[in-house]
């Protein structure tokens, strides 16, 4: 059995939060392994995360942000760098990704998310300069990463939910030089999926990968989620 933890705030009415359990069942049966899928809301993970994450083989950060507890999801993500379990973040699990990323390795301490924090003054979570609502985009994979790897492509095509942030470009190079590379962009070269070097599997998609569950797909990037997290298991 492969136990995979999702970071969140669930919500019968967040289409993304209808997909992931699809998604992960899906793959399961792809795999011909028993997937067990488990909520955990953000609030929970104030206190005692690693006696909460512990048994989890693998931990998915799911959209719908602002969270209820910012502080309980950036502690949920920075156990599962730091303790190398496999990590899937997306939309806004992406976002707090970078934010845990810059606050406990890059340095920045006062990083935050325009949404929930506009006035900060380290703003790496910032406004897109053109929305995202259900749209379908393609996007360029870097060549040799582990995004290309998985897809085995350099370009694909992927499905957003409401999307209105992203990472600051401003903020790009010094987020590569500490290991997190961004490994696809938009046909305008901005940052749409990020992996983190020297890990397992710990990466972030601004879209949403797992609509492809309304379609009956099995996705390979959750795919290699819960074949990495079955390693361990």
């Amino acid at each position: 059995m492969v136990r995979i933890g999702v970071i969140g705030d669930y919500s019968s009415e967040v289409k993304a939060h209808i997909a992931i359990p699809q998604a992960l069942q899906l793959v399961a049966n792809d795999l011909e392994v028993t997937v067990d899928i488990e909520w955990i809301p953000t609030p929970q993970l104030e206190s005692n995360v690693t006696e909460q994450l512990k048994s989890f083989d693998g931990l998915w950060a799911a959209p719908a942000t602002p969270y209820v507890s910012m502080d309980g999801a950036l502690a949920g993500i920075r156990y599962a760098r730091e303790h190398q379990v496999p990590f899937l973040g997306t939309c806004g699990g992406y976002q707090h990704m970078l934010i845990e990323f810059a606050r406990h390795v890059i340095g920045l301490t006062d990083a935050e998310h325009a949404e929930s924090s506009p006035d900060a003054s380290t703003l790496i979570v910032t406004p897109l300069s053109c929305s995202m609502n259900e749209q379908t985009h393609q996007f360029v994979l870097v060549p040799a990463s582990r995004i290309a790897r998985i897809y085995n492509a350099t370009e694909i095509q992927e499905q957003y939910g409401i999307c209105n942030y992203g990472l600051n470009p401003a903020f790009r190079p010094l987020f590569a030089q500490h290991g997190l590379h961004i490994s696809a962009t938009d046909l305008n070269g901005e940052a749409r999926i990020a992996e983190l070097e020297d890990h397992p599997f710990y990466i972030g998609t601004l879209f949403q990968p797992e609509r492809s569950a309304f379609q009956s797909i099995v996705h390979p990037l959750i795919r290699e989620l819960v074949r990495t997290a079955s390693v361990s298991a």
